[in-house]
């Protein structure tokens, strides 16, 4: 049954009747609400429009055909011997010198064709949505939050309420042009100056960056903001698609593996009363839990194929009309029934979860556990981090600067029904759940994560040295991986490039030759070496991986633009050319170390899946003290191994830095 509207909610002035109501709740005198009271409905005003800078944002550049071959060379280069690389290096040069020339040519003729976006955009989406594997442990990451410092509010009902309140007057701030832009600022006085604020403001859109780019201020691409919400990924044969519906007003609630849907926004875009959203949840919990676990979800857990078939089959028994509720709620919260009790427990909570009390297909799903930890798992098609971590920002500011609900609160006395979505199953789609359950669980039970905790030194000791952090962790974990397997293997580090319009990422290799050399005076070399020389390296390896960010950062590495003219060739069902079929090439994109790092104060943790089945998943964070990873693998052997062998080599590292020589 639907939930009507209450009525406070049923005029034009619904804004202020609920911020009188809202200000009642906390204790503050009532009166003339102003237009601060009404941003309570809102995260912030931002004087530059949200959007301002779009149409003015500079297009993703697409490399000279000629520096991504130099650059995927010396990618190779420390990875092959030399028999290897004088093959790969032949089939690179001439495949720049014969048919790449001329599909690079095509590439930049399409791109000037499609000035409204990005070369990589297509085909990255394309890659994403066309993957049949599972997206559980496959493609979803996940980022945990930093506890409420305030250790009362930190229970499940009160944290979840806050954090819902919290996102919707993000979605708010978003849909109404509020949020503020993400700028990056060379200097960050002009973040906080209002004349560089309103001289931004009065520049035409196809202007503003110019403007803003004037006192060395870069806007980001902000595109990917409008799939954070009313969004899932729709699973089809061959191919997946997204879909947004922006009117809906819908929250998502998962409970047991049970659904609930319940308005949270009326017509006007006012949010739901705290108190009433804290009913609702109190509801749901205790319906949930009178009730057997309900396992449809397991749906969203399996091979693509394999769900797009089923789902077809629970459209035919009619619950299309649950489905769209599920796809275009505002997002998902999911209140698990589990208290993670160390950083092991939380990282597989999040990650996966008991594989039920998920919808993994919806863009965003807020998770709050028993115990009032909290974090997000996402789908990763129509985004990447820049979003997810902005949203967290200022969703974890809000809810710990402004909390919506205090612990002390009552739940409100009268609260009108949310709908419990009953499903119609049959055998057949009983037959299919019970299958990908057993399929999940079995991947589940395989999958190996260990926390690491390195606190010796952490930013603040790198950069008090001259060095990057970001470096000085890669060339620990090339380090540690050569140490284990007597040689360096295919590594990724992600960037983001949304600093041109609709960029996506691009890929830091940080497998370099100083990262070789470096690595080989460490472990082979131990000790024919002087303190003063090592130094000197790890100078060397940082100076060449800050280098290699700043490339990647400006759209200037090799894996996004070889990507793109092997999709460019595949789409016309041309001949694929030998570069692409060389072993080298297949082997630098078997990707055995992937890394990813997110640096907040909102951030506990971050983590993900191993991307193949013999690789390692690196999530890591360098704190001002210390260092912090989530590391995933399959192979659990290997994996203490590789603890065991980071830990040596950043203790290494530290002797060094500190002018000590290395021990035998």
């Amino acid at each position: 049954m639907h939930r009507r509207r209450p009525q406070w909610a049923s005029s034009a002035s619904a804004s202020t009747l609920w911020a009188r109501r809202y200000w009642r709740t906390v204790g503050q005198p009532e009166g003339i609400v102003s237009e601060q009271d009404m941003d309570h409905h809102f995260v912030h005003r931002s004087t530059i429009p949200t959007m301002h800078f779009q149409p003015s944002l500079p297009r993703l550049p697409i490399p000279k055909l000629e520096d991504t071959i130099k650059r995927y060379l010396a990618a190779q280069r420390p990875l092959l011997n030399d028999d290897q690389y004088r093959n790969t290096e032949k089939l690179a040069k001439q495949f720049a010198a014969t048919e790449g020339k001329f599909i690079h040519r095509d590439l930049l003729e399409h791109d000037r064709m499609n000035k409204h976006t990005s070369y990589i955009s297509a085909p990255w989406f394309d890659m994403y949505l066309s993957a049949r594997e599972p997206i559980v442990l496959n493609y979803n990451p996940f980022i945990t939050l930093n506890p409420d410092p305030k250790p009362e509010y930190n229970s499940q009902i009160v944290r979840a309420t806050n954090l819902v309140v919290s996102s919707l007057k993000f979605l708010n701030s978003l849909k109404n042009n509020y949020l503020r832009p993400d700028i990056y600022y060379v200097n960050r006085k002009w973040g906080q100056s209002k004349i560089f604020k309103h001289f931004i403001r009065i520049l035409p859109p196809t202007l503003s960056w110019y403007g803003a780019y004037l006192v060395n201020a870069y806007p980001l691409d902000m595109s990917q903001y409008k799939s954070l919400f009313n969004s899932t990924r729709i699973p089809n044969l061959s191919k997946d698609t997204l879909f947004t519906d922006e009117f809906a007003r819908h929250l998502l609630v998962m409970r047991n593996g049970h659904l609930y849907v319940f308005e949270v926004l009326d017509p006007f875009g006012n949010i739901l009363h705290p108190s009433e959203i804290q009913a609702h949840l109190i509801q749901i919990i205790h319906d949930a839990d009178r009730l057997p676990g309900l396992e449809l979800s397991y749906l969203t857990t399996e091979e693509r194929n394999a769900w797009a078939t089923i789902r077809q089959q629970l459209v035919q028994k009619g619950n299309e009309e649950n489905l769209k509720k599920i796809d275009s709620a505002v997002f998902c919260l999911c209140l698990d029934n589990t208290s993670p009790q160390d950083e092991i427990e939380l990282a597989h909570c999040f990650l996966h979860g008991n594989g039920f009390n998920r919808w993994f297909d919806k863009s965003i799903s807020l998770i709050v556990t028993s115990d009032g930890s909290a974090g997000v798992n996402f789908e990763h098609s129509w985004g990447d981090g820049v979003a997810v971590l902005r949203f967290i920002n200022e969703v974890y500011r809000d809810s710990t600067e402004h909390p919506a609900l205090v612990p002390e609160s009552s739940p409100a006395l009268f609260v009108t029904s949310y709908d419990k979505l009953e499903f119609n199953l049959g055998r057949t789609v009983t037959s299919a759940i019970h299958t990908a359950r057993l399929k999940f669980d079995e991947k589940r039970k395989r999958l190996c994560i260990r926390s690491f905790r390195y606190q010796k030194f952490g930013k603040q000791f790198a950069i008090n040295q001259n060095l990057s952090p970001d470096a000085v962790f890669q060339l620990a974990c090339q380090m540690a991986i050569y140490r284990q397997y007597g040689k360096l293997l295919p590594s990724y580090e992600a960037c983001s490039t949304a600093a041109f319009k609709h960029g996506r990422t691009e890929t830091i290799r940080p497998t370099s030759v100083y990262t070789k050399k470096c690595t080989t005076a460490f472990v082979d070399e131990r000790g024919k070496h002087t303190v003063e020389d090592m130094r000197s390296m790890i100078d060397e390896c940082s100076t060449y991986h800050k280098r290699l960010q700043l490339e990647a950062a400006l759209g200037q590495g090799f894996d996004r633009h070889l990507f793109a003219l092997r999709y460019l060739i595949q789409r016309r069902g041309g001949r694929i050319p030998d570069i692409y079929n060389d072993p080298a090439y297949k082997n630098i994109n078997h990707i055995i170390v992937s890394t990813s790092t997110l640096g907040s104060a909102a951030v506990h943790y971050g983590g993900f899946g191993p991307v193949v089945p013999d690789g390692f998943g690196v999530g890591y964070n360098m704190f001002d003290d210390w260092i912090g990873c989530i590391i995933t693998s399959y192979l659990k052997e290997d994996l203490e191994e590789l603890l065991k062998c980071l830990e040596y080599t950043l203790n290494d590292i530290f002797d060094v830095l500190e002018g000590k020589r290395l021990k035998w």
